[in-house]
């Protein structure tokens, strides 16, 4: 450990001499201070949160991880191209040891450069949350410096493919002729089974039945609730809005029901409005009434259509542990870097790094090709113009197997929750480990170890 503790030493040293972490440093805190002056919010708690948390995490991310992938190309490239590590490695020192010790030094690098600039974000947001007026101190306090959980209501999947299931046994008795377009057929019988769920026709009330859980009494006891709701209207009103009326708790006279006047609300939006405490019954169920006062039917999605936020702990663990995950990231873009080092010289191991990194970024035009079948013979207009060929269905299992890689890394957005309020768990955190350094930075690093241990350094640079 002490062999691989002074390769870190070193990595500090040639940080410091190429000055590279006092740059980094200065732009961290540049862009933590300079954006909210640049950019002005609109004096709402929301509109605070997505200058001071959105964007200055967003950066600091951005600029820590291009960072990361410069120095870890840079540090191990440059020593072997400038014959330093051909001594270093003539010491009785072992080759996964100097680069564990280059890993180690990056990631402490990291870690300063993090918790200077996440120091910085969390004060000045104290600071400025202090000149907001009290209203929308309220609504900052109780909604975003905070860590809210979520319930939801239970899952119909069951139901869904039971009744799928029957309806497309009657449909293959009556046309035997649907197994040809099996799959399509049962897609839409689906989706009109789920319909019958979701949506809410003219004049009726929809109820949900959501369990809290048993630490309802105890934790949430007192504590102020908030509903968020989505829906989608099957046809547009003059006022762009809709009516409804909701109604919280149950008519049993043994606890509190809260409910409405006629609210307006705009389809397609996310929409939170608080509800008061103590709703829920004995066992911990919240009951949820609404009624569709318009014209026309509203659909309520499964997924995302209704869901209770609660209270579940404070801002700054919240905060804590959303810097833990932009951590876990910097970790495999270090090992990404090492590992690209290990093989090239070092403007094409940050080529290659940068190149997986918009890999990464791109994983949303991945998702599109996959969900097409095809990358080939496409028109956006005109659909398919051809069946997909041999090299369609090739290229479409490599990205099905890039974004199973992907999805394992992009699956944890700590800044986005973090501007919503909501809870990043001890549990999600592990996960981020286990997923993005345990798991995806081991292979990455073993792989990186194995090529440099089998490198020739000699021959590498007398070659050029």
């Amino acid at each position: 450990m002490q062999r691989i503790i002074t390769i870190a030493a070193l990595t500090w040293k040639a940080a410091f001499r190429f000055r590279l972490f006092i740059v980094v440093a200065v732009l961290l805190l540049a862009a933590v201070i300079g954006l909210p002056l640049v950019l002005k919010d609109d004096g709402t708690a929301r509109g605070f949160t997505q200058i001071l948390l959105t964007y200055t995490l967003s950066s600091i991310t951005v600029l820590l991880g291009f960072s990361t992938l410069w120095l870890s190309c840079g540090t191990l490239a440059r020593d072997i191209e400038e014959c330093q590590m051909q001594m270093v490695v003539t010491k009785p020192i072992a080759r996964w040891q100097v680069w564990l010790g280059k890993w180690l030094g990056i990631m402490s690098l990291n870690a300063a450069l993090l918790l200077l600039s996440g120091t910085s974000v969390y004060v000045l947001m104290q600071v400025r949350a202090a000149k907001l007026s009290p209203d929308q101190q309220h609504v900052l306090k109780n909604e975003i410096f905070v860590a809210r959980g979520s319930a939801k209501e239970r899952s119909y999947e069951a139901e869904i493919d039971a009744a799928t299931d029957a309806a497309l046994k009657d449909q293959i008795k009556k046309n035997p002729e649907v197994k040809a377009n099996l799959d399509e057929v049962t897609t839409s019988i689906r989706e009109q089974v789920k319909a019958m769920i979701q949506i809410v026709p003219v004049g009726y009330v929809r109820e949900w039945h959501i369990d809290l859980g048993s630490f309802a009494k105890t934790l949430l006891h007192d504590q102020p609730l908030y509903l968020r709701v989505k829906f989608n209207a099957a046809q547009p009103s003059a006022s762009g809005t809709y009516y409804g009326m909701w109604q919280v708790g149950e008519q049993d006279g043994k606890n509190p029901v809260w409910a409405s006047d006629a609210m307006s609300l705009s389809p397609d939006d996310y929409h939170e409005f608080e509800i008061p405490p103590n709703l829920f019954n004995d066992k911990g169920i919240l009951t949820i009434s609404f009624r569709n006062i318009n014209g026309v039917a509203l659909l309520f999605p499964l997924e995302d259509g209704m869901e209770v936020l609660y209270r579940e702990g404070g801002f700054g663990l919240n905060f804590a542990r959303a810097l833990g995950i932009i951590f876990c990231w910097m970790s495999l873009l270090a090992a990404v870097g090492l590992a690209a080092a290990s093989l090239l010289s070092f403007p094409v191991a940050a080529f290659v790094s940068l190149g997986l990194l918009v890999v990464v970024l791109a994983s949303g035009t991945l998702a599109s090709v996959v969900s097409e079948g095809r990358y080939f013979a496409y028109n956006a207009e005109k659909g398919p113009t051809s069946g997909p060929t041999l090299l369609d269905r090739t290229i479409v299992q490599s990205f099905r197997g890039i974004l199973v890689l992907v999805d394992m890394v992009k699956d944890f957005s700590p800044v986005d929750s973090l501007s919503r309020g909501r809870s990043i768990t001890w549990t999600e955190l592990g996960r981020a480990f286990a997923q993005i350094v345990l798991l995806m930075g081991g292979i990455v690093s073993t792989i990186g170890i194995f090529i440099f241990s089998r490198r020739e350094l000699a021959t590498a640079q007398g070659t050029q």
